[in-house]
């Protein structure tokens, strides 16, 4: 479905995009990638990756400005939504900021898309959408119902719009990963809450589930990869073995544990081999059989949670990720 095609991906010089665009000019040879972002100086660097290949194009623009990317979508075929204000802590201290890209920016997105003949968007979403405790998580959640309802608005045979629901990405910018690693000559790490889990992903899946979503997609559905969890004491170890490990309690905004899908989405999600599928109750699609297409029901009180995964990550295991990984961590 790519191959041959545009895409424009906003937030394109971020840690998603970063994988994105290279893993997709090698599998699919589209005509056109554009980067969109608002930084010049992270599109300077990526464009020094990809020389004078003609299939990659930088566009600085921001989502906040519905204007400059209805510019930007000129004979655009596919949209990744990966432009986003993430950072929990600085959500939650600059709250208005983050409202305008996270939920301003996605109606922009939404629109530009309709009007300008965009034949399907995927927007990135995030565990901490699912009962959200914090503001970031409280405005993706609002961003994931917007593109849902997206297709209402385009009405048929017009833009698609659907979300790709992941968690902790493992080694990217800001993650914890990169942040034990900078503390090993410490010797000491800060430890939030010795209970506390996540969820590992890595942007390789992350794409690989985009992909999926575009060849699989009706219309409003969410996309949840299967994904192991991890206990912070071992994302610890893992990094700086032998470090000693100080507990500092849990900052403004975070979980416990993370959530992908609640008890109150167990009704309209269905299961396949590498993901879980949410169809939304709008317009009874979660009981039409395109959109489910060979889905299995969830039992009735299903949830996705980081603490009550069937899968796990062990030390040897995300040891073995980051040796392999090593010249990547925090650069992405």
């Amino acid at each position: 479905m790519l191959t041959g095609s545009t895409i424009l991906l906003t937030g394109g010089t971020g840690s998603f995009g970063s994988h994105f665009v290279p893993m997709t000019l090698e599998k699919y040879n589209p005509k056109r990638i554009i980067i969109y972002s608002r930084d010049e100086m992270k599109q300077w660097e990526m464009a020094k990756t990809y020389g004078d290949d003609p299939r990659v194009r930088f566009f600085i623009g921001d989502v906040r400005d519905r204007d400059r990317l209805m510019r930007a979508l000129d004979d655009v075929d596919f949209v990744v939504h990966a432009a986003a204000t993430k950072i929990v802590p600085i959500a939650e201290y600059n709250p208005f900021e983050c409202v305008k890209t996270n939920i301003n920016g996605a109606m922009n997105v939404i629109d530009a898309c309709i009007d300008k003949g965009v034949k399907r968007c995927v927007a990135l979403s995030t565990d901490k959408a699912s009962s959200p405790v914090n503001l970031y998580g409280a405005t993706k959640l609002a961003s994931d119902k917007l593109f849902v309802a997206g297709n209402s608005y385009s009405g048929a045979d017009k833009c698609r719009f659907s979300v790709v629901r992941y968690g902790n990405v493992m080694g990217s910018r800001g993650s914890v990963i990169p942040f034990f690693d900078s503390l090993k000559e410490k010797g000491s790490l800060p430890i939030t809450d010795p209970r506390m889990t996540r969820f590992m992903i890595s942007l390789e899946e992350g794409v690989d589930l985009v992909w999926h979503a575009f060849e699989d997609m009706v219309g409003g559905e969410t996309y949840v990869r299967k994904i192991p969890s991890m206990n912070i004491l071992d994302i610890a170890s893992a990094v700086v073995p032998g470090a000693k490990q100080e507990t500092i309690g849990i900052r403004p905004g975070e979980k416990l544990h993370e959530q992908m899908i609640g008890v109150e989405d167990a009704p309209h999600t269905y299961e396949y081999d590498k993901y879980f599928k949410i169809i939304p109750a709008i317009h009874n699609w979660s009981k039409d059989p395109y959109r489910i297409k060979d889905g299995k029901k969830v039992a009735e009180d299903f949830e996705y949670t980081s603490d009550g995964n069937s899968e796990w990550m062990g030390v040897a295991e995300l040891q073995e990720w980051i040796a392999a990984n090593s010249g990547k961590i925090g650069k992405f």
